[in-house]
């Protein structure tokens, strides 16, 4: 549990996505879905203060996914818990861009999208917080166009050219949302980049995901280097010089193994202005040791794996909390209990009952 004094900050990839538009609201409609309760339950066990959640359906209108799974699973059942803020916002996933970006032929499918989904807001992102959001100082960078990234990785001579000056970064989004602690604003800063797979010899998402992390790190840089930014609502530049923040999500690059272009986790890990608390497991190891595969090859420590992908891909560091330097980290860890631990039974083995990643938490100590 968290210490006093402090705040508890978490990620999770909740793989609360549906194969259609409103699958999801109605998933969530009542409290019987078995995927959203097992969901909740790591939830509950966890108890953060602050949660993003990763590859939740975007649901405009009322009631929203965020109030009903709130209502059916967060606050229901003999340990309830209560976020009564949240903020969510239309992800790329999903939007058409009118061109045919995979090559097949035809500019309508998923991959045709300003961010790869079925529909719009498919594997959207909801921030939920125990503490006041000051939603109208976010900021949203989702129609950032990719190629004014100066030195950007965007493949030469693969996408068409009217494309190329239309085509956003963000898969989904980036958003800088200030939560108003007791001791001063944190700047949560939370994305979701795409997967650097199911592309071609082009590695037009190996070279995306790339460049979203990148985002983040110039953001944090602030000054010349963020210079070249500009928002959703048309402000520019980066993080104001001092500002606390937290950088939260589902980045989809492992800093030495799996797909990611060589460095991308890098960008954050070694910022200058970024710590790495590396929240760990012991059921990370054990996951490891007992799947084998492709995870005998690994060269990043077990301990500090937070994603389950079966044999062939093994389990990989993908989501992260990085707060800044100038806050006091007092714990980190991952939830991914060992065979026969309470809580076990919502986590493993491959393919997992809840999501084929972990909750990841780091405490810190509470300015002021």
């Amino acid at each position: 549990m968290p210490a006093r004094g402090t705040v508890r900050i978490a990620t999770y990839n909740t793989s609360l996505f549906r194969a259609a538009a409103g699958g999801l609201l109605e998933d969530l409609a009542t409290p019987d879905n078995a995927q959203a309760r097992s969901i909740a339950e790591v939830i509950r066990r966890v108890d953060p203060d602050i949660l993003l959640l990763n590859e939740f359906d975007y649901s405009p209108g009322s009631p929203s996914g965020p109030d009903l799974f709130r209502a059916n699973y967060l606050a229901a059942g003999q340990r309830p818990v209560h976020y009564p803020y949240a903020y969510t916002a239309p992800s790329n996933t999903g939007v058409p861009t009118g061109f045919d970006l995979d090559g097949d032929g035809a500019a309508a499918g998923p991959q045709d999208a300003f961010g790869y989904g079925a529909f719009e807001g498919q594997y959207g992102m909801v921030l939920l917080s125990k503490y006041p959001l000051d939603t109208a100082g976010v900021r949203s960078f989702r129609q950032f166009h990719w190629q004014d990234m100066p030195g950007n990785l965007m493949p030469e001579g693969f996408y068409p050219e009217p494309a190329r000056a239309l085509l956003r970064l963000s898969s989904k989004s980036h958003w800088d949302v200030p939560v108003l602690l007791p001791g001063g604003p944190l700047q949560v800063l939370a994305g979701h980049p795409c997967p650097p797979a199911f592309d071609g010899p082009e590695q037009r998402n190996v070279r995306r995901n790339h460049d979203e992390i990148r985002l983040w790190a110039d953001y944090v840089s602030g000054g010349a280097r963020a210079s070249y930014l500009y928002d959703d609502a048309g402000r520019t530049g980066g993080l104001r010089p001092g500002a606390r923040f937290v950088i939260l999500g589902d980045l989809n690059a492992d800093p030495q193994d799996g797909r990611a272009w060589p460095g991308a986790a890098g960008q954050l890990l070694r910022h200058p202005l970024v710590q790495d608390p590396l929240p760990a497991s012991a059921g990370a190891v054990e996951s490891a040791r007992l799947q084998a595969g492709a995870n005998v090859h690994h060269l990043s420590d077990p301990r500090l794996d937070t994603a389950d992908f079966g044999r062939s891909t093994g389990n990989l560091r993908v989501d992260y909390v990085l707060p800044s330097r100038d806050l006091a980290v007092a714990g980190a860890g991952v939830f991914w209990p060992r065979t026969g631990e309470p809580g076990a039974e919502l986590t493993g083995p491959f393919p997992c009952a809840t999501s084929d990643h972990r909750l990841v938490w780091v405490d810190l100590a509470l300015p002021g």
